[in-house]
Formats: C-alpha cells, structure tokens, sequence
C-alpha cells in the first residue's frame, strides 16, 4: 500500500493533496519560445553578449572544478569580480553566470563523475553560443507593443520586436514568471519563457484507461485504441539511411546538409508524442476516468537486446510520452497512477496465469490454461488497467481500525504483580 501510494502522489496526486492540506495554489511549469526580430546591430550585441556569458561561465566552471565549490554564494565570493572586469558583464549577468554554472553541476550525470574523481574539463568547456539565462531585472517584457528590452554588454537594448502564435501570447502575457533564456538556434534568436499554469483540481476517477507503451504500437488502450508506430519507422530508418550516407561522403557541404537535419527527426517524434498525449488524456477528461501507466525505469537495464535493437530502443522516446502526458493530465485535472510494468503482457486478465509461453508471438496473446485469445498489446492494456484499480483501493482505504476487543482491553487497568511475593 505504501509504494501505491508513493507512486501516485509522486506526481499529480503530490500537488492536489498540498492544494487541500495547505489551501495552497498548484502551478504547472510550461515554457513558451517566442521568435526575436533584432536589428542588425541588435543581433550583433546579442551574439556579443552570449559569448561573453558563456566565456565567464567556462571560467566560473574552471574555478569550480580546481576548488572543488559547490555552493553558489562561496564561488560568486570567488569568481563575481573577476567576471565583471574580466569579461564586462554588469551585476546581474555575473549573479546569473554563477547560478548557471552552479545548476549545471548539480544534474545527476556530472555529478556521479564528480564523485568518481574524474576530469570535467571536457564537460566545463561551454559552448559559445549557449543558451544564457535572464531575470526581471535583466529582461524586460512590453506586451501592448510586442518588444523586449535586454541589458547586454554594450547597454540595454530596447524595443526588441518579438513574435509567437496568438495562444502562446496570451499563455506568456497572463501566466509568465521567473526567468527566460536566450537561445541563438539555427540562425534564429529566441527568447523561451517559463509560464506557471494553475492546474485544474484533480477529480475521483470512475475507472481507469490502462495504456500500453510501445516501439511497434506506440500507445495501445484498454478501450482498444490503437496508436500504431509503423510511419514513426519508416520516417527514423529513412532518416538513418540519409545519415549514413551524408557521413560516408565526408564533405563540407555534406556537414553542412547533416546540421541542418539535426533535430529534425527528433521534433517529429515529439509531435507525435504530443497527439497520442492530447487524444488519451481527452478521452480520460470526457469519461471521468484516470490513466494507468506502466513503471518503466531502468527497463534498458532490465532487457537483452540482439545488437539491431539496440539502437532503436534507446533512441525511443518511452519516457516522453509519459511526460506529456503526465502534464497535460494535471492541466486537465486527469489522476495519473504508475502501476508495476512485469509480466504485463504475459499475464491472463482472466485467470491471473503468467507464463512466458502465453505470448508465443509479438503480436498475439493466448494463455495456455483457459485459451484467453487476443492481442497482445491490448492484454497488457487491461492488465494495467486492473492493476491501478487494485492500487486505487489501496490508496483510498481508511487506516484499520482496532478490533473492540483490543480497544476494551487497552482502556481495562492491568493488575500490579508483586515479583518478591511470588517469588517467595
């Protein structure tokens, strides 16, 4: 009962339980990329900035690694004067380099090699043109005229144009707060914006829409919808020929054609993501219901692959469907439960018999004690589904009670014994 309960307030179940214990407002974080117009001139300031950003916070890295400080307010004493003078930064971008550099450490990855006394110089050596982090107090928003003023190292460049759809305007106009980061992508600069959304207050499901994850069918349901990733397939290995055979040409115009293919596959794998998301969690939003997902950490680790998929698996955004989904429910007020993910597809919804021999092929199901047929994905579906409704009543059964019996006899005076007169 404890890991259910874990496993459902570790997400929204978290937020909506501090909103009624604390009256206190559950936010969503989303981020909003508008489009700049810079001048010229402006764009050349920009690029100026961001190159002396990204210097100061090689530097503060550097800094960093030879003392070996982790805390922001012990490397800002050791670094903050050497970075105004030495790269020109005001006050607050030398304040925002340090938390940069300060973040970047604190990621799981660089830390775990920090641990094992290995080299982060590699890792220390910021990119030029990375993405920079600005403030209130560095980055100022006009909405009624659609431009931004930034403080960069030439002065405060004012009446910035920039441009966004009209949903993404009204998001960042009504929602936006904290920081926005500076992003020169593809020739382009960019301002993303972080927005805290409130949620919806998350309602008593009726039943659960178990969801099956998947390479050949990206998402199956219990209610039989099936997201079939055939065209996904058929896009990654077209992409992968075209790689193979822009890097066997060993050009410059070839390295430049690859850049500008870069990301492409991954943001079509994204939108794809984002509409089985949309459709699974407007279906759970009409019909009153929560969606069941399965538990798949570690499962790279927990599988053996023949060596033509390896590739494809660990390339495969699993665990960005979760997350959108996970976040579009909470703005929709949808209860998302993470259940166990073993023997999901070898398990008899019917008569509970798990047998590797039950799934004999891929894509069929059929259990070797009662002869229960059907898809295979469609089987891990509902089981998923059964799964969270057991863990639903587990998380919402009242504390036991104490029997009456142990109740009297607690309130009942016990009789002092006297150890000398009995002894004797």
């Amino acid at each position: 009962m404890a890991e259910a309960r874990r496993r459902l307030l570790g997400g929204a179940g978290a937020a909506n339980w501090a909103e009624h214990a604390f009256g206190m407002v559950v936010r969503v974080k989303l981020v909003v990329q508008v489009k700049l117009l810079p001048t010229p001139v402006q764009a050349a300031a920009l690029a100026l900035t961001l190159r002396a950003c990204n210097a100061a916070a090689g530097h503060a890295s550097r800094v960093a690694f030879e003392r070996d400080v982790k805390s922001r307010n012990e490397l800002q004493k050791l670094c903050y004067r050497e970075i105004k003078a030495r790269f020109g930064l005001s006050a607050q971008p030398a304040v925002r380099v340090v938390k940069k550099v300060v973040d970047a450490y604190a990621t799981p990855r660089r830390c775990a090699v920090h641990a094992q006394g290995q080299s982060l110089l590699k890792a220390d050596r910021v990119p030029g043109m990375a993405a920079q982090p600005f403030d209130d107090r560095c980055l100022s928003w006009r909405y009624e005229v659609g431009t931004v003023s930034i403080l960069t190292t030439v002065g405060r460049l004012r009446d910035m144009r920039f441009v966004c759809s009209p949903d993404q305007f009204a998001r960042l106009r009504a929602h936006r707060q904290g920081e926005s980061d500076l992003v020169f992508r593809d020739g382009a600069w960019s301002l993303i914006a972080t927005c805290e959304v409130p949620e919806r207050p998350q309602f008593e499901p009726a039943d659960w829409i178990g969801v099956d994850r998947g390479i050949a069918n990206l998402a199956t349901t219990s209610d039989l919808d099936n997201f079939q990733g055939r065209r996904l397939q058929r896009y990654r290995r077209w992409h992968a020929r075209k790689r193979s055979e822009l890097q066997a040409k060993q050009a410059k115009s070839a390295n430049r054609r690859l850049k500008k293919r870069a990301r492409r596959e991954a943001r079509h794998a994204t939108h794809v993501n984002h509409r089985i998301a949309k459709d699974i969690v407007a279906v759970a939003q009409r019909t009153g219901r929560g969606i069941a997902l399965e538990e798949l950490r570690g499962i790279r680790d927990r599988v053996r692959l023949h060596r033509h998929q390896r590739a494809t698996l660990s390339s495969w955004p699993l665990h960005q469907l979760e997350q959108h989904i996970t976040y579009k429910a909470r703005r929709a007020g949808v209860p998302v439960l993470l259940v166990d993910a073993h023997h999901t597809s070898q398990e008899c919804p019917e008569g509970k018999h798990t047998a590797r021999s039950n799934r004999s092929t891929r894509e069929q199901f059929c259990c070797r004690r009662c002869g229960l047929a059907g898809p295979a994905d469609v089987v891990a579906a509902v089981n998923i589904r059964d799964r969270a409704r057991r863990a639903w009543v587990l998380v919402n059964v009242p504390l036991p009670a104490l029997p009456e019996l142990l109740v009297d006899a607690a309130r009942t005076p016990q009789p002092v014994v006297n150890e000398e007169r009995d002894l004797a």
